[in-house]
């Protein structure tokens, strides 16, 4: 709930991303927290399950080592998200998380074509 009030979100096709910086003090300074979440829009249970599985592995393959310390993530799956192919899946949660001034360094294996 926080995260959404916070109001910083980047909707692509494949997902909505909402960033939270959390307050000095706060549990977990130096990590990142991310979340999942998918509404019967995306379908029934089976598609909502295989939107956050695959939302899942897309953020294992792009996050580690490219995100700032301290930011609670939520990503909300779309209807979309179960047909579009990975790779876009990966450089719409890039993208995202550029927009959102959530990237401290981009290594070489990550990339976000057209970005």
């Amino acid at each position: 709930m926080a995260t959404a009030g916070a109001r910083r979100k980047w909707a692509t096709t494949g997902m909505v991303v909402q960033v939270r910086k959390r307050r000095p003090g706060e549990a977990g300074d130096d990590l990142v927290r991310v979340g999942f979440t998918t509404s019967r829009k995306v379908g029934n249970a089976v598609m909502r399950n295989r939107a956050r599985r695959r939302l899942r592995a897309c953020v294992d393959a792009v996050l580690p080592g490219i995100v700032k310390p301290g930011l609670d993530i939520v990503i909300i799956g779309r209807a979309a998200t179960t047909a579009r192919p990975f790779d876009a899946l990966k450089d719409d949660f890039l993208k995202s998380l550029k927009k959102l001034d959530a990237v401290d360094r981009i290594t070489d294996e990550v990339s976000c074509n057209g970005v």
